[in-house]
């Protein structure tokens, strides 16, 4: 952007700004009494026509004519009458509605259609007083509305909305008019002046260019006038001498950069298949903080290699590498496609985190949903392994969230950065458990805190894991459910209940209905063989259903 431009786009609000102000105030002012003259009028017929209308009440009441149709109907008729003899416009109609929008009396022009029945009722049903916008026979209208009870009515004094704002579209018209002239004539002005004022400068840029254009640091600047702009071509030319010295610094201090900046893009690419990248990035901008740690939610994830030492003895060594090479890629891949970070490789076993070092909001979701993804990835490895003959691979994923101590842990020789803490002692419990309770994907009860109505969730049992005395819901999930599955695991939530509440009898049926619809669900036989147990022999009063483990 040229200086001229710049000069107008600075002076010119100065000078219109009064015109726009003044303009702006004159006419908001102006529209708005011109506004509140137009409501006050409408209310004030509204207000009229209800004391007519309360008058004819009071005249029926006086005389004991309640009830009678003859002397009520007469009643309206002079209503309606005096209705029409406060008209003052031929666009302006007073209408009154029952309850259910039906058009009970009409004065003016206006006749609603049956498709303003529905919002005229709403109006009614209301009962309010107040000023509206509304449509009545596809003709915009601003109406100033109050109830009449007696009747059941709801009085409508309306003037169609054009005619209504006509003065104010007016003053507007005109503002803009006057703004517009002020305006074309201020840029002329400007126009002139800022061509006056910038001719001198457009002298010294022309020099300027030519040196640029010739890269001829030996050229200067002609110094004319001797003001401010001549100064200015003073100092440039100084500049370019120190330029001219400087020039073969600026361009080994530009080599060293780029070298810089190559060498740190190379170690960033190195770290990154160890270290998240956001680490990364915290570690070159802020070094101090590397061994700092932090206190935050996440969501930790293990999955393991079920009985991978059967398989290691069943393969060669270089077909078993290349296997689990093939593994790792595929769940990885769909760990960092939910945001997941793998934290670290412990032999066969993955550990990753969701939530830090940055969270995405939905942590826990995205794990539950890379647990579901994993184990339908793994069928896909499976087919592989099969067409390769090898052994095919089952797996078991715990998920559990929570407070962790998340950061580089570790010192000055050696860091890793982790998490640490209870919640990923109950994650990795959580996925030794996968194998005994015949599931691919076991979660914590606060898990289903984060995720729940969002997919379809089991209860699979309430256990206290090993070196723990406190029970948790440990539970399933699957991406959906249908036909006898889905009814199986609705039976399931309500006989899991009547389990907990001691009523062993009523869940043995509910379980064997269960069993009924998916014969073998390992769930349903577990707790089916607890409740037979306990039918025979009940447990002891301080039972809570806890299962404790005394295996990892």
């Amino acid at each position: 952007m040229s200086i001229r431009l710049k000069i107008i786009f600075i002076v010119l609000p100065l000078l219109i700004a009064s015109v726009v102000l003044a303009g702006m105030i004159s006419y908001f002012v102006a529209a708005s009494s011109v506004t509140r003259v137009a409501v006050d009028f409408l209310d004030f017929k509204g207000e009229e026509l209800q004391k007519y209308a309360d008058s004819q009440w009071n005249l029926l009441v006086d005389n004991d004519f309640v009830g009678r149709e003859d002397m009520e109907a007469a009643a309206k008729a002079a209503v309606e009458s005096f209705a029409r003899s406060i008209l003052r416009s031929p666009t302006e109609s007073i209408l009154a509605v029952d309850a259910t929008g039906t058009l009970a009396m009409r004065a003016g022009p206006a006749i609603p259609s049956e498709a303003d029945k529905a919002a005229l009722a709403a109006l009614a049903v209301a009962s309010r007083r107040g000023f509206v916008n509304l449509t009545v026979d596809g003709v915009e209208r601003v109406a100033s509305v109050s109830p009449f009870a007696p009747f059941g009515w709801e009085f409508l004094v309306t003037e169609e909305r054009s005619a209504f704002y006509g003065e104010v579209e007016s003053i507007a018209r005109t503002s803009l008019y006057i703004l517009a002239t002020a305006s074309v004539l201020a840029i002329l002005l400007l126009l002139f002046m800022a061509g006056y004022l910038t001719k001198p400068i457009e002298n010294v840029v022309g020099a300027m260019r030519r040196i640029i254009e010739s890269n001829n640091l030996k050229e200067r600047v002609p110094v004319v006038y001797k003001d401010e702009i001549g100064q200015l071509s003073h100092t440039f030319n100084l500049m370019l001498e120190e330029l001219d010295t400087a020039y073969s610094q600026i361009k080994r201090y530009a080599f060293d950069a780029v070298v810089a900046q190559k060498r740190e893009m190379r170690i960033r690419n190195i770290f990154q298949l160890y270290v998240p990248k956001d680490v990364i990035e915290e570690v070159f901008v802020n070094p101090e903080k590397m061994l700092v740690g932090n206190n935050r939610d996440v969501a930790i994830l293990f999955s393991d290699i079920r009985s991978f030492t059967t398989i290691s003895e069943r393969m060669a060594p270089d077909a078993l590498v290349n296997s689990l090479n093939r593994y790792f890629s595929i769940m990885v891949d769909v760990i960092m496609a939910r945001d997941g970070v793998v934290d670290k490789y412990i032999g066969d076993a993955i550990m990753a985190i969701y939530g830090a070092p940055v969270s995405h909001g939905n942590d826990a979701l995205s794990s539950v949903l890379s647990g579901l993804e994993m184990t339908d990835a793994l069928a896909r490895f499976n087919a592989e392994q099969v067409r390769l003959g090898a052994p095919e691979f089952h797996i078991g994923v715990g998920i559990n969230y929570g407070i962790t101590t998340v950061g580089n842990i570790g010192c000055d020789k050696k860091m890793n950065y982790t998490v640490i803490g209870d919640s990923v002692n109950l994650a990795s419990r959580l996925e030794g458990l996968t194998k005994k309770y015949h599931q691919p994907l076991l979660f914590s009860e606060a898990v289903y805190d984060q995720i729940a109505g969002q997919l379809p969730c089991r209860v699979v049992d309430k256990v206290a894991v090993k070196g723990k005395s406190q029970g948790v819901n440990i539970l399933t999930a699957r991406f959906s459910v249908e036909g006898k599955e889905a009814e199986a695991w609705k039976i399931h939530e309500e006989a899991v209940a009547r389990y907990y509440k001691r009523d062993f009898a009523g869940a043995t049926g509910l379980f064997e209905r269960i069993l009924g619809l998916v014969p073998g669900d390992f769930p349903a036989e577990q707790y089916l063989e607890r409740c037979r147990t306990y039918v025979r022999t009940p447990p002891p009063e301080d039972w809570d259903g806890v299962e404790v483990m005394t295996e990892k």
